[in-house]
């Protein structure tokens, strides 16, 4: 089991589009049973009365029009132990990885940044900011798509 935690600021627009994106390629591999996928904030500015905020609307809809349901996710904040639970603590950018650290305690060893796994040390741009969510679900895919093909090389999955 190849337990993933992907993590951004908030948890309504990247790491929820990248917990669903990779749902959706693990699914039509048939590998389901082989992952535990979610994903988290560093900041509770999404989680009220500890509630978190549903998935922001723009990103919502992107993943929408790819077919794929977030329906039912609500913003949660990373916790100390998520760091021995997963096995891959994925960040979007330096600062997610900055403070993913200072939640955990914990430096590099399972923590990354998804464009990593592309040989790349560049960020997955917050749509909030930028409003190009379509540019961040293209940037999200193909940063699962070689963390798919490490995992394989690797021989974590089939």
């Amino acid at each position: 089991m190849v337990r993933v935690m992907f993590v951004c600021h908030g948890n309504i627009c990247r790491s929820p589009m990248a917990e669903f994106i990779l749902k959706r390629m693990v699914a039509e591999a048939g590998l389901e049973d082989q992952f535990e996928i979610a994903s988290s904030a560093t900041s509770t500015e999404e989680i009220w009365n500890g509630v978190g905020n549903p998935v922001y609307a723009p990103a919502r809809n992107e993943l929408n029009r790819h077919g794929i349901s977030c329906e039912g996710k609500r913003a949660v904040q990373l916790k100390r132990s998520d760091y021995d639970h997963y096995d891959y603590l994925i960040g979007m950018d330096a600062q997610n990885i900055r403070n993913m650290e200072r939640i955990t305690g914990r430096q590099g060893g399972k923590i990354h940044t998804l464009l990593e796994f592309c040989g790349s040390d560049a960020s997955i741009a917050d749509p909030w900011y930028t409003g190009e969510f379509e540019r961040t679900y293209r940037d999200i895919v193909r940063g699962c798509t070689a963390f798919l093909k490490y995992l394989r090389t690797a021989g974590e999955i089939e």
